[in-house]
């Protein structure tokens, strides 16, 4: 479509105004690493804190990288984590579509506008992606940059292939400013004229971004700092057209360590991996956000937060120039923490997946999630925790010897040997009868009850951690299985005297 017979008054008139309207705009080229989720997060609560838009936009121009399937798990992770959007895709909006390769046709009236205002120009010259990528373009150089109007559009009627290029000013500096970094000012020399429109008549990210920001309202920018350098560049353009430039707020980088960025490519996980090794998605949250951002004033100490509490308390002021290194130990103990605060009902429905995975049929899974609740870092820790459940694994004797209880494999043997009938003799197995007859003998004894419990619970478990004690994993395994056991670790320790 020909500038001229564009209707650039009818799209400003769809914008909208008077609110916060933020936007998250990811490429569908895999999965949803942990910076994306950041920025994601800063994004959303930036407009929840200010009861503004957060609009969800698909840029899909780079069509070369574009993955099968990475479309949905951009919803699906945002629905999962909370992050519900006004406008997007799936739901509509005043400035429909929110999928770049939708909007085609809207950049080339935008980039032939720059063109006949003296701010961008047709080049000719051949150049391949990965020139344009490494930034190795000279400008003085370029024969197109002082080519006339008129010879321009004729090369272009005649239909000779040309790229749109932004036309940097030869002089002076570009000042811009960012939230988080002030302002920053870059000489116009060291800019190149950045590709607007491609030959294929696609946009460019970079062009493609500021002129879908502008016409979807959006106030606040969000990205990380590494499109800092970009930033000069998205200015000039605003001030070319005469918009309102929006409120950068560029993100210092997550780190692996101290020198590496986190990256899908060195292994480091996404949100999707996260939640398959065992993490919650509001701890994942939490603690993602703290990367890189602290909140201020009465709430400076305090490092759990409910989403909602989040959206209340989020201040751009907080986000720090530091970069945030990813700190594994650390969300195991936001993990822990919120597992923790479940109520039993959640934990349990939580967990089942992976204590159905580890016990043997029948068992009472919400006893078993009761026990593993406070045990509890990951929940991939639960199969380890309950593996003994499904099979007694091969142990050695020297586990009977408990300097706390003051057992060892001959004093074990003799509380084997005399509990087992005690435990034949319980015809309701429950817990509290299995609890009073232990007990009872401990006590008739004079006996401390460790002294007791402790060589009961390696004989049904062969290992000295669990879930639970001796009367849980008896009433667990059942009256025959119990038993069963106890008598193989009878045979154990005889074997061994």
């Amino acid at each position: 479509m020909n500038y001229k017979n564009f209707d650039f008054e009818a799209m400003e008139a769809r914008i909208p105004k008077g609110e916060v309207r933020t936007r998250f705009a990811p490429s569908p080229t895999g999965y949803m690493h942990v910076g994306n989720l950041r920025t994601a997060l800063y994004t959303w609560l930036i407009a929840r804190n200010a009861g503004g838009s957060f609009i969800l936009r698909i840029e899909d121009t780079d069509q070369g990288r574009f993955v099968e399937g990475a479309t949905e798990v951009i919803y699906r992770t945002l629905t999962e984590c909370g992050l519900t959007w006004d406008e997007g895709p799936d739901v509509g909006g005043p400035v429909a579509p929110y999928v770049q390769s939708e909007r085609k046709d809207t950049y080339l009236p935008y980039a032939e506008l720059l063109i006949e205002k003296g701010h961008a120009y047709y080049c000719f010259c051949e150049k391949t992606e990965s020139e344009e990528d490494s930034g190795d373009f000279n400008r003085a150089a370029d024969p197109c940059r002082n080519l006339s109007l008129d010879e321009a559009k004729a090369r272009v009627a005649a239909g000779e292939p040309y790229v749109i290029r932004q036309k940097i000013p030869s002089e002076g500096s570009t000042t811009f400013h960012d939230a988080i970094y002030g302002d920053i000012t870059v000489e116009n020399s060291t800019l190149d004229d950045q590709v607007l429109i491609k030959r294929d008549g696609m946009p460019t990210y970079n062009f493609a971004n500021v002129i879908d920001d502008h016409l979807m309202g959006i106030t606040h920018v969000v990205r990380g700092s590494e499109y800092l350098s970009s930033a000069p560049k998205y200015n000039l353009l605003y001030e070319s057209f005469g918009w309102a430039i929006p409120t950068y707020v560029h993100c210092s980088p997550v780190m692996r360590d101290q020198h590496n960025k986190m990256s899908k490519r060195h292994g480091d996980p996404s949100y999707e991996d996260l939640k398959a090794l065992g993490y919650i998605t509001p701890a994942i949250l939490n603690y993602v956000t703290l990367l890189g951002w602290s909140p201020r004033g009465e709430q400076a100490e305090r490092e759990i937060f409910s989403l909602q509490e989040l959206a209340e308390i989020f201040d751009i002021t907080g986000i720090s120039k530091s970069p945030a290194i990813f700190d594994i130990v650390k969300l195991n103990y936001f993990n822990s923490e919120y597992i923790r605060a479940m109520t039993p009902e959640e934990f349990h429905a939580a967990a089942l997946p992976y204590i159905t995975s580890a016990g043997p049929e029948g068992m009472d899974t919400t006893l078993i999630a009761s026990l593993l609740q406070q045990r509890c870092e990951k929940l991939t820790d639960i199969p380890a925790q309950l593996d003994f459940l499904k099979e007694l694994p091969e142990y050695s004797i020297e586990l009977y010897t408990n300097k706390k209880s003051k057992t060892d494999a001959a004093i074990s043997l003799e509380m084997l040997n005399a509990t087992l009938p005690i435990l034949e003799g319980i015809n309701d197995w429950t817990i509290d009868n299995i609890h009073d007859a232990l007990i009872n003998y401990a006590t008739a004894n004079e006996f401390k009850n460790a002294k007791v419990l402790w060589p009961v619970r390696i004989a049904m478990a062969g290992k000295t951690i669990t879930p639970g004690g001796a009367f849980e994993i008896a009433y667990l395994l059942g009256k025959e299985e119990a038993l069963r056991r106890i008598r193989k670790g009878i045979e154990l320790l005889s074997a061994a005297n």
